[in-house]
């Protein structure tokens, strides 16, 4: 198991109002792809459409599809809608950045964060996320995600750290001017019991009167089996956030 670091990131004391967020944009084009594309370095999609067909045509969410791309550590993601069928998305194998990239329909999960470097981090910067029945990002590895100026619309979790993988390890993620749209369930679930934490700012929720969208929720993390919800809210260390970071509209 690797050793867990102290996360680098901080809320910042910002007012509770999110930041204006991106248009839902129109494609320039479309690209059919039916094998993962490897991504070193960068690679900027022009707002291309790339979707799924053959081994990649499943928009289903069977467990252990292949990705549409599949980030080595320090690549770029940048200017990409993923239409559908979208497989399994992304998977980062290390530190990479996710900037300006649309999910117009979540196959199994948008992205999936992996490697093995608790000083590894992965940024979703911009872009946004349509109808994921089950979770948008999904971390499996050690280190810290942020996701940042994004949307969600109709989803299940926003983000999850792996419940039941059978390595477990420190989590830890950063969300900060997102706006989660209703349908939803939860932005952000945590393994208290292996040192996880979430941080959240400059929360909007739409469409949601009675605040039926849970802003974190903890479980008992397991290595088999099926993980147990333990609660939900801010605590101050696994939970980090305040009422008044939280908007509804």
């Amino acid at each position: 198991m690797a050793s867990a670091a102290t996360t680098p990131h901080t809320v910042p004391h910002t007012a509770p109002f999110a930041l204006r967020l991106a248009a839902w944009p129109s494609p320039s084009g479309q690209q059919a792809v039916g094998a993962t594309i490897n991504v070193s370095g960068t690679l900027d999609g022009g707002m291309k459409r790339y979707y799924g067909t053959g081994a990649l045509g499943s928009g289903s969410q069977n467990e252990g599809q292949p990705p549409v791309f599949k980030l080595t550590n320090g690549a770029v993601l940048k200017n990409v809608i993923i239409g559908s069928p979208a497989a399994d998305g992304v998977h980062c194998t290390g530190t990479c950045t996710l900037q300006n990239v649309w999910w117009e329909d979540v196959g199994e999960d948008a992205a999936t964060f992996k490697g093995t470097s608790s000083s590894q981090t992965m940024t979703i910067d911009g872009g946004g996320a349509r109808s994921a029945s089950d979770k948008v990002f999904q971390h499996n590895g050690p280190g810290t995600m942020v996701i940042k100026n994004f949307q969600v619309q109709n989803f299940g979790k926003l983000y999850r750290s792996c419940g039941n993988c059978s390595t477990q390890y420190k989590r830890n993620v950063v969300i900060q001017n997102v706006t989660a749209t209703t349908p939803g369930k939860v932005l952000a679930a945590i393994n208290p019991n292996y040192g996880d934490t979430a941080r959240l700012s400059q929360i909007t929720i739409v469409n949601d009167p009675n605040k039926k969208v849970v802003i974190c929720e903890k479980y008992k993390g397991v290595t088999s089996g099926e993980p147990t919800k333990t609660g939900s809210g801010p605590d101050g260390v696994n939970c980090v956030y305040t009422t008044s970071g939280i908007t509804y509209r």
